[in-house]
């Protein structure tokens, strides 16, 4: 089969880089276009994917990200017509599902935050719908997706890249950080998303927090440059901003804790056994409740709990990667 995947984030990089090698392994072809928005491009280059940037993220404002949406679709469809596709698959990337339904081509999501509401157009324009087996059942059928067309993995999707991982213990990228600092890794709430349209102040407030104490090194990860500008005004000497893409997971299996707005990055370094934080004030995941039930996730909800944020050394990591995940996910999309 000739198979068409879209990355529109850079999670989605390092989510489908163990698959699309499965996928070519069983003797099918892969075709990878990907979108300017935080570090994907970067990240696909790191890792030698083959890919055709198309489109870029819309902004803050609803009305311009439903007019990037439909602009980038165009540009997929424009991308993917008479390339002969026989599938289509991202990890709900709106635009090639809209691109797919025009073009006709068979169209596969894979989700994992139950609480976004473009769930319904995904969802409904899949022909099958791939979560993790701790998705509820109410919020697939509300946004569309019947028994008959869903499928699960059993684990997260942070387990399905991060079995493989090898921690690489001449870490040059940290080598800069003075000897017995406690790193933070650091990574804003992304308040111009679907599922995350609101300010988050408590972010600020743990930052400043964290900032103030003298055996913290923060190294501030950016989802645009807009935020790295407001830390960098700041003026903070404790806080460091990658001037480019890092390797991800290595660098939070040796950070010390690790606090973001929500988000992927909370759930790989709960996966890498490192303490992770959440300041999301959106409706939890699913997923992001079995991580806290499970000991590797805390959730801050308000300035009354900022003191619970334990900065100090930690001691090891546990690794929860599950390599069976790749071929499960694999067989999911093929048959």
């Amino acid at each position: 089969m000739r198979i068409w995947i879209d990355l529109a984030n850079s999670p989605q990089v390092l989510f489908f880089r163990p698959i699309i090698a499965e996928i070519e392994r069983r003797g099918h072809s892969v075709t990878i276009s990907s979108r300017s928005f935080a570090q994907t491009i970067q990240l696909a280059d790191r890792y030698k994917m083959r890919h055709t940037p198309i489109g870029s993220h819309g902004g803050k404002k609803l009305s311009k990200i439903g007019v990037r949406i439909v602009d980038r679709a165009w540009r997929l469809a424009r991308f993917a017509h008479k390339k002969g596709f026989d599938l289509a698959v991202s990890h709900n990337s709106y635009s090639q599902a809209l691109a797919a339904s025009v073009l006709r081509i068979p169209f596969i999501t894979l989700m994992d935050y139950e609480h976004q509401p473009a769930n319904h157009l995904c969802f409904r324009l899949a022909k099958k719908v791939i979560v993790p087996h701790f998705f509820p059942v109410s919020e697939l059928r509300k946004y569309g997706a019947s028994s008959r067309k869903t499928e699960y993995y059993h684990g997260t999707k942070e387990q399905v890249y991060l079995a493989d991982f090898k921690p690489q213990s001449d870490n040059t990228e940290l080598s800069d950080i003075p000897t017995g600092s406690v790193i933070v890794v650091m990574r804003p709430p992304g308040n111009w998303g679907l599922y995350h349209h609101f300010d988050n102040p408590l972010f600020d407030r743990v930052l400043e927090y964290i900032a103030e104490m003298p055996r913290a090194h923060v190294i501030f990860l950016p989802r645009i440059p807009s935020q790295a500008d407001a830390i960098r005004a700041k003026g903070l000497s404790n806080i460091w901003i990658p001037p480019v893409a890092l390797d991800g997971p290595n660098l939070l299996y040796h950070a010390d804790l690790v606090i973001s707005g929500g988000g992927t990055i909370n759930r790989e370094a709960a996966v890498l056994g490192t303490p992770a934080y959440s300041l999301f004030k959106g409706e939890l995941s699913a997923v992001d409740r079995y991580l806290i039930e499970q000991g590797r996730m805390f959730h801050i909800k308000d300035d009354s709990r900022i003191d619970e944020i334990k900065v100090k050394k930690k001691h090891k990591n546990i690794v929860l990667g599950k390599s069976e995940l790749v071929d499960e996910i694999c067989h999911s999309i093929l048959h």
